[in-house]
């Protein structure tokens, strides 16, 4: 997958600009032919508003959130955008200036108010954003849009209009949830966040919400924490952004990224701190590996795994085999924080300078670990792992740890597999074979993947000027082979007479099928789903 696309025009810089939303669903040109089968919503969560009157948002991950929904009906395909109706958003509105703290923006007091009521307000603190624009998740029959706070938003898929703000610290004790749950076939979700262990130390919760009851009621009330998992810090827990779940067990995976939560907690009353504020690495403690199993819920306390130090935002996917957990994981090298070069200063820089950025970043590779379940004391020393396919080891130490090494499934200089998606339905928490993902390249998405974990080939679509977001798979009905469908993905054009298009490809060979282009631009999104 290495690359020698350059883009010099930086028609990039688009996918990070403010948009207006959308009055009514607009009707896209067809190029190509959409399979008859594929009818339903591909929903996309992202950044829709990158400043306020004349304040700028600093970071990737503070624009306010918009939702993105292309239809697909008859042979026909509109688009229709909105922007969520968070207490973020609508205050930022009504003032005409940021109101909430978001991830990498501070918020100041209003300075039309007087000295007192300034000096009031600074010492209040700093409100949690409810700002949603990272995924979108089912729970029971309706649809959350999330951000990694303890704020999620009830939207209406098919109007998108904004329903109601849930505040999930009246159902669990969690200081946030991940926008990466694992959901059952069932409609079970579970889900992993950081909250207050015994003895006032940090821990990580793994929350279970039902599917949807029959009674009608909330399954959100019906929701539970099913096991805690200890942090190595007490008071420093690790950025968690999604974990990985197999038939059996839940893996968690503790990076050296850590919250300090007495700079979190002083934040609150300092002028002008962020979350990024918060975060420091901790270059000492490598990455550690924690288990758990599923049912009944249970922590490995004596499974301690460890590694070399780095950043994980995706996992790929988790699965059992002869005694053994496979963990396909998109990682980052070393302790440095990647969120820190994705601040909107770095990113709309024109090429040459995005790419001197890229270059002190830590960098990307797709890694699979693998964790014996079977351990033994007079094993020391030896290489523990013995299924034929991967050159990943894992080796018991005097100490009783056991030490990890990777085996490398993809590496390019600067050239990321991020946003992973695989066949969900039938292969989440199963061997696999294939993984697709957006191609990052010095941080700039601008590739479709497909990586076949198992012989490491690869296959892009890839298009000049073009920049893609996570594509999406979705089986064709019936099929029997795991790449059997097509990927879905949003993509924009910048200067093009219709930049913006739904992009539909062969997910066997990559190629594409159709694309259904509107006369608008689109920024850049992160997460989201396909509603059949």
């Amino acid at each position: 997958m290495a690359s020698r696309v350059e883009h010099p025009a930086a028609g990039y810089k688009k996918i990070f600009e403010t948009v207006e939303e959308l009055n009514e669903p607009i009707p896209a040109e067809i190029k190509g032919v959409i399979p008859s089968w594929l009818g339903g919503s591909l929903l996309r969560m992202g950044p829709g508003l990158f400043e306020v009157g004349d304040e700028p948002f600093h970071h990737l991950f503070d624009g306010q959130a918009m939702i993105h929904k292309f239809d697909l009906k008859d042979g026909q395909v509109t688009y229709y955008r909105k922007f969520i109706k968070t207490d973020a958003y609508v205050r930022a509105m009504t003032e005409n200036r940021i109101v909430i703290t978001e991830f990498g923006t501070a918020a100041y007091p209003d300075p039309c108010k007087n000295i007192f009521s300034r000096f009031f307000t600074y010492f209040r603190g700093i409100e949690v954003t409810d700002n949603c624009m990272v995924n979108i998740y089912p729970v029971g029959e309706d649809f959350y849009a999330v951000t990694e706070t303890n704020f999620i938003t009830k939207v209406d898929p098919d109007s998108l209009e904004t329903l109601k703000r849930v505040d999930l610290c009246k159902y669990l004790s969690v200081n946030g949830l991940t926008a990466h749950p694992h959901i059952e076939a069932d409609g079970t979700v579970y889900n992993i966040g950081n909250c207050f262990g015994k003895n006032l130390s940090l821990a990580y919760n793994i929350v279970k919400i039902p599917p949807a009851q029959k009674d009608g009621s909330d399954p959100l009330e019906k929701s539970q924490v099913v096991v805690q998992l200890p942090s190595s810090e007490r008071l420093k827990p690790s950025y968690v952004h999604s974990f990985g779940m197999t038939d059996n067990h839940f893996v968690f995976v503790e990076q050296p990224v850590k919250i300090n939560l007495l700079k979190f907690l002083s934040a609150w009353s300092v002028r002008g701190a962020t979350y990024m504020d918060c975060f420091e690495s901790n270059e000492s403690m490598g990455t550690w590996f924690h288990l758990a199993t599923k049912d009944p819920a249970e922590y490995l306390s004596i499974h301690k795994f460890r590694t070399s130090a780095f950043n994980i935002f995706h996992h790929i996917n988790a699965y059992e085999d002869e005694g053994f957990i496979v963990v396909d994981l998109c990682t980052w090298k070393g302790h440095d924080f990647v969120y820190d070069y994705l601040y909107l200063a770095n990113i709309k820089q024109d090429w040459e300078e995005v790419k001197k950025a890229a270059m002190r970043a830590p960098q990307p590779e797709v890694r699979r670990y693998v964790l014996p379940l079977d351990i033994h004391k007079e094993e020391q020393g030896k290489n523990l792992v013995s299924l034929p396919y991967t050159t990943a080891t894992a080796v018991l130490n005097s100490d009783g740890t056991i030490w990890l090494e990777p085996e490398v499934l993809f590496s390019g200089p600067r050239q990321a597999f991020e946003f992973p998606q695989i066949n969900y339905s039938l292969c989440s928490g199963k061997k696999y074979s294939f993984a697709y993902g957006l191609g990052l390249n010095h941080f700039i998405p601008d590739r479709i993947v497909k990586l076949n974990v198992q012989t490491k080939e690869t296959l892009v679509w890839q298009e000049e000027d073009c920049y893609p977001s996570e594509p999406l798979f979705v089986p064709t009905p019936g099929a029997t082979e795991e790449d059997d469908g097509v990927l879905l993905s949003i993509v924009v054009k910048p200067g093009a007479e219709r930049p913006g298009f739904l992009l539909v490809l062969d997910a066997v060979k990559l190629t594409e099928l159709a694309r259904a282009e509107v006369n608008i631009n689109i920024p850049v999104t992160l997460h989201g789903l396909y509603k059949p």
